[in-house]
């Protein structure tokens, strides 16, 4: 699984995996054991997770989540340290080992639950995210 084919629904918490497309949106299923499947109205504000970016105070102005992802797992692997119910200043250090120059001022700490949920959740249940690709490897 890549991380194009994981969607974040609002108002849902977990993730989901698109299956295909439909005349009115789009087919997903949950990323967890339950594997329960709904369809995605057009009108629904769904984020295929490769299209999100953590803003930064570099002149990029944005890194994207997948490179985050990857550097928390090369880091700190299946211990985070924290948790989508850690302190608001517990979460801004986690951020800070990971991203130094993320930018606080627009990253709130519920982008920041939002990602510690979301890394656990693909750990879990979408490892192979985590795999380095052999064009990784050479850069």
């Amino acid at each position: 699984m890549k991380l194009s084919e994981i969607a974040s629904l609002s108002g849902k918490g977990s993730l989901f995996k698109v299956l295909a497309p439909t005349k009115s949106g789009v087919v997903l299923e949950s990323l967890d054991e339950a594997k329960t499947k709904l369809v995605a109205s057009a009108s629904s504000r769904i984020s295929l997770l490769h299209e999100i970016s953590i803003y930064t105070t570099t002149k990029e102005g944005t890194v994207p989540l997948e490179e985050v992802l990857k550097k928390i797992n090369k880091e700190y692997g299946n211990d985070l340290g924290v948790d989508a119910n850690s302190d608001n200043s517990e979460l801004k250090a986690f951020m800070k080992s990971v991203v130094p120059e993320f930018d606080e001022a627009r990253v709130y700490v519920s982008d920041l639950k939002k990602l510690v949920k979301w890394y656990g959740q693909l750990q879990k249940y979408a490892p192979e995210i985590f795999e380095t690709t052999e064009e990784e490897k050479k850069a």
